[in-house]
């Protein structure tokens, strides 16, 4: 694991594209802390519906995986610089492959991202003709029209703004009452798509990842999940009162968010310093379902200096 400092590379940051043979600042104490468990390996569920727990859950399947993490750690010294540098990295990706499968996440971090990206857009930077996206989740019951969807989300802060092809856009339909029906659509879909070629990732407080929430151990893939109080009361601000946060979403699942090719995770705040020290400088565990990202061979997190401020140095 690395840490940069935003804005000491400028005309790398300014293409996008990372240097090769840099050193950084590797974090004291990580040495060996994952070979019991790369020993037992990580236990990922394979369910592809609602399965609450200990009722008809799917057989516990042990996958292998060995500490493979190139993790990169961006120091910013703000927000805005924060959305800039991450905008830098998925702008890369589409010039460098024009039909790229974008992953893509909700949420207010990345909105900063989303608006970078636009701006270059507009002057002519950058084409999202070919680009083809997926998004990480969506509220089980809310239409496309309210304003609160992800869908609705996602068209306002980046789709309407910028010439991507509405049929190259995947929100999971929060509208299907079938839950196994609509995960194992969402699922098919994106392994029709070649898979995520960089999938951007926010974290929550208590470290999930999309509405992957502390539990028992990770979920294998796109899966319908009940919503802890903690999600609940975080997104409320959103909606006119917390009775009216849904309590149910449809997700990708861990394995399918491990199986992108990169990924991208922003994360800003002081009030988010606690859990970013814990995801990554931790053990890994699905009670803190970020932390898997620790196994994942191409990780990037861009953050402010605030959120950075408990990890160790």
């Amino acid at each position: 694991m690395y840490l940069y400092v935003a804005g000491r590379h400028s005309e790398m940051e300014r293409s996008g594209i990372e240097l090769r043979g840099r050193t950084g600042i590797a974090p004291r104490g990580t040495a060996g802390r994952h070979s019991e468990m790369e020993r037992s390996g990580i236990e990922l569920r394979g369910r592809t519906g609602i399965a609450p727990r200990g009722t008809g859950q799917r057989p516990v399947q042990k996958i292998k995986l060995r500490r493979m993490s190139q993790m990169k750690i961006y120091e910013a010294k703000d927000y805005q610089e924060m959305s800039r540098k991450a905008a830098n990295i998925l702008s890369a990706q589409v010039i460098l492959k024009p039909d790229c499968v974008l992953g893509l996440a909700t949420g207010s971090t990345p909105i900063g991202t989303y608006d970078q990206l636009v701006e270059w857009y507009e002057k002519g930077d950058l084409d999202f003709s070919e680009v083809k996206t997926v998004n990480l989740d969506e509220y089980k019951g809310l239409d496309r029209e309210n304003d609160q969807s992800y869908y609705y989300f996602m068209h306002e802060h980046l789709f309407d703004r910028v010439n991507i092809k509405p049929e190259n856009t995947n929100v999971p339909d929060g509208t299907e009452p079938d839950a196994e029906k609509e995960c194992a659509r969402y699922e098919e879909l994106i392994r029709s798509m070649g898979g995520v070629d960089i999938q951007l990732l926010g974290l929550g407080h208590n470290g999930h990842i999309g509405f992957n929430e502390p539990d028992s151990s990770f979920a294998k893939v796109t899966h319908c999940v009940d919503l802890t109080e903690s999600t609940i009361e975080a997104n409320k601000r959103f909606f006119a009162s917390a009775d009216d946060v849904p309590r149910q979403a449809y997700t990708m699942g861990i394995g399918t968010i491990m199986r992108a090719k990169k990924i991208l995770l922003v994360v800003n705040g002081e009030a988010k310093a606690d859990i970013v020290a814990k995801a990554f400088f931790g053990p890994v565990t699905p009670e803190v379902p970020a932390s898997i990202l620790q196994l994942h061979n191409d990780v990037v997190i861009v953050a402010d200096s605030a959120a950075l401020s408990k990890i160790p140095r």
